[in-house]
């Protein structure tokens, strides 16, 4: 609970079976605790904390709401940079192409106009087999 205390550590004797203290031993290794006394306390806060709250699952779900709140975050900030970059490199063609072609604003205005339709009709499933056919004369 609180790591940063300024009071003094009160001596608490405690009669551990032997395998109790072999896992103990085992799971500080893994955790690189110092000490018993690190581990012991570990699990006391977390267990004041786990009877504390007024049902145990709530307890228990808080622990995994905020992991799961915590990959979510990851993974939207991972789609947010993909969105950036395919953005960018879509505006470089789109400027690209600009510069070999010769379309007027209302041109411009009824393609986005059906663009928006597509789009909605499709769900954004687009295949520029259907735009290649619909430029060429094929409605669609």
């Amino acid at each position: 609970m609180n790591e940063n205390r300024n009071e003094l550590k009160q001596r608490v004797v405690a009669w551990l079976y032997p395998d109790m203290i072999k896992t103990m031993e085992a799971m500080m290794q893994e955790k690189a605790m110092k000490n018993h006394t690190e581990f012991v306390s570990q699990a006391v806060d977390f267990y004041i904390g786990y009877l504390s709250s007024q049902n145990s699952t709530a307890f228990l779900s808080q622990n995994l709401l905020g992991a799961i709140q915590g990959t979510l975050q990851n993974t939207e900030n991972r789609v947010a940079n993909n969105l950036f970059r395919l953005s960018v490199e879509i505006s470089m063609m789109m400027h690209l192409l600009a510069t070999t072609l010769e379309v007027t604003d209302d041109e411009l205005s009824s393609l986005r106009g059906r663009c928006v339709a597509e789009v909605k009709k499709t769900r954004g499933k687009i295949k520029l087999d259907d735009a290649v056919q619909f430029q060429q004369g094929a409605d669609l």
